[in-house]
């Protein structure tokens, strides 16, 4: 590929991400100020390249999934964000009372406001967080709240109203034995260990045993949910573009967003930012997945971002890369 070839991809790809129509010779002479046939005949060694494709509805060329990893790994420049894109984002970044979760919720559903994609957050499973401990607060004779603290600084709540006939003197024991037996034990693992270790002994030292035992077990149990953490923002903006007109496509992308197992294919196992692109994005062939990794105060996960292959990438990595700056920690800057 020659310099005038190089320049020529580069256009294509930016002018039919920004009109989602084929691109065709005469739309190109008057820029690079050679004749039709010059253009022509570039045109031809690009679709010979493999970089450009030709539409099926007209004579325009359209980039091809490899013409899209080359303008991106070699032609692309990083957008400047906008002012107001920064403002957006700088009002999340600077609120200091928003959880770190909280604020990477709100960091994606302004990227999926401003780009029209989907986007997405998967953060800590169960898995990856363990037991740390495991407190009961009265609140009134009869009502408690449980509060479970993972390794990983998360921590999770919730209320109960205990029957009349139990203690809270006998909730509090029974956290008690948990925190002796079960610290360090992954969260997705302590509603079995619950059951085979904890429950024989209790059963023998607390005489509500059962509502007991079911308290904390529906406790760890919600916990291992929510920290299987899934946020998703836009999903039906994706489908508004012009790409996804077709019905059984807008089905197919729907039910693996629906999918957790396809949803969780977009987890990032590598840093920085990363761009995936049709088949190499193991969620869909009419996709475009850009994700990062993120590690903030012992919470980490990926943020992704989801288009059609005709996504603005400058303008996504730019926004990505922003967060990934202004959320880190500094050791992972």
């Amino acid at each position: 590929m020659n310099q005038r070839q190089s320049e020529l991809l580069k256009t294509i790809v930016e002018n039919y991400i920004q009109t989602a129509i084929p691109v065709g010779s005469k739309s190109l002479c008057k820029k690079f100020k050679c004749s039709s046939a010059t253009i022509r005949n570039d045109m031809a060694a690009l679709e010979r390249l493999g970089y450009i494709e030709k539409n099926h509805i007209s004579s325009g060329r359209i980039p091809s999934e490899k013409g899209y990893k080359y303008y991106v790994e070699n032609l692309m420049q990083v957008k400047e964000l906008t002012g107001e894109d920064v403002l957006q984002l700088q009002t999340v970044f600077s609120n200091s009372k928003l959880e770190v979760s909280d604020a990477i919720e709100k960091c994606v559903d302004i990227i999926s406001d401003i780009t029209n994609y989907t986007s997405v957050i998967l953060g800590s499973t169960s898995k990856d967080n363990a037991l740390q401990q495991v407190s009961i607060i009265p609140i009134s004779d009869n009502k408690i709240v449980a509060l479970v603290c993972t390794d990983k600084g998360i921590v999770e709540n919730k209320q109960y109203s205990l029957p009349d006939d139990t203690m809270i003197s006998e909730v509090v024991k029974t956290s008690e034995i948990i925190n002796k037996m079960l610290i360090g034990i992954p969260i997705n693992e302590v509603s079995k260990r619950l059951e085979f270790d904890i429950k024989p002994i209790i059963a023998k030292k607390i005489k509500q045993y059962e509502q007991i035992y079911s308290i904390f077990y529906d406790a760890f149990n919600d916990f291992a949910k929510n920290t299987s953490n899934v946020h998703m923002s836009g999903q039906v903006k994706l489908l508004h573009q012009p790409e996804y007109q077709n019905s059984e496509d807008i089905k197919r992308i729907l039910s693996k967003f629906d999918d957790e197992s396809m949803v969780k294919k977009i987890e990032s196992k590598d840093n920085g930012i990363n761009v995936y692109i049709g088949d190499d994005s193991e969620f869909d062939k009419d996709v475009t997945v850009i994700k990062t990794k993120y590690h903030k105060n012992g919470e980490e996960g990926t943020i992704a971002v989801i288009g059609p292959k005709r996504m603005e990438y400058d303008r996504v990595i730019a926004l990505l890369k922003y967060i990934s700056d202004n959320l880190n920690d500094e050791e992972d800057k």
